[in-house]
């Protein structure tokens, strides 16, 4: 084999040098946002796994009850508006699964927190509000409202079969821990067990967020997001 020039060898260390030297100082590029509307499922999805997981140290008694009291403003601006937000721009995009799914959970969130604060303030007004007095006054009429949202929940699972298997373990956990927070009413064990399975459904929801995060920004696919098709 011929020897290489003295002089080109020197050339291409100088400049291997000077790459060597330059290489820390190159700024990696920015990622370019596609035109049009962003994908709002993300928001959508940490909205409810984040506000979900949060109630849900409370039901499982991991905390203070009297964490609900900063709950409650999750629950109205992330967890409630939030959602509802997602779920319009879902709507631009007609996303009809997406759409119902955010501003249905986001309304719910709102509820929750306007039945909430109707609770304390009349408690702080010393005067009883009629079903919202903070005792369990129509526990019959809570478990029919929990089954309700559960039955809701369990129709929008069905589709999931054929989405992928991060959105399947949301839904699945959801409709569970809605039936289990029905039973919550008359056995606080059942009550307990729906913030344990609450929990790994809001931080199933968490991580499906992520996934989709890092897979639009980073190429890569976490496991559970590739599509399945069981039905």
């Amino acid at each position: 084999m011929a020897a290489m020039d003295p002089k080109l060898a020197k050339s291409l260390k100088i400049e291997d040098e000077a790459n060597m030297i330059n290489f820390d100082k190159v700024e990696p590029k920015p990622v370019l946002a596609a035109p049009g509307i962003a994908n709002p499922a993300p928001l959508g999805l940490l909205c409810f796994g984040m506000t979900t997981v949060m109630l849900m140290f409370i039901n499982a008694k991991w905390v203070e009850p009297a964490t609900l009291n900063a709950m409650m403003m999750y629950a109205c601006f992330y967890g409630g508006f939030g959602q509802m937000v997602a779920g319009v721009f879902e709507m631009v995009k007609g996303n009809t699964f997406a759409a119902t799914a955010f501003f249905s959970y986001g309304a719910f969130w709102m509820a929750w927190y306007v039945a909430q604060f109707v609770v304390k303030t009349a408690a702080v007004a010393g005067t009883a509000v009629p079903a919202f007095s903070g005792a369990k006054t129509f526990p019959i009429g809570e478990t029919l409202i929990m089954v309700l949202w559960g039955v809701f929940t369990f129709l929008f699972w069905i589709p999931t079969l054929r989405k992928n298997g991060c959105l399947c373990t949301v839904f699945g956990t959801l409709w569970v821990t809605f039936l289990l927070l029905a039973g919550g009413q008359w056995s606080a064990a059942c009550g307990q067990a729906a913030g344990y399975i609450g929990f790994v459904c809001g931080c199933s929801a968490i991580y499906t967020a992520f996934a989709e995060i890092y897979q639009e920004n980073l190429g890569i696919m976490l496991p559970g997001l590739r599509p399945i098709r069981f039905i």
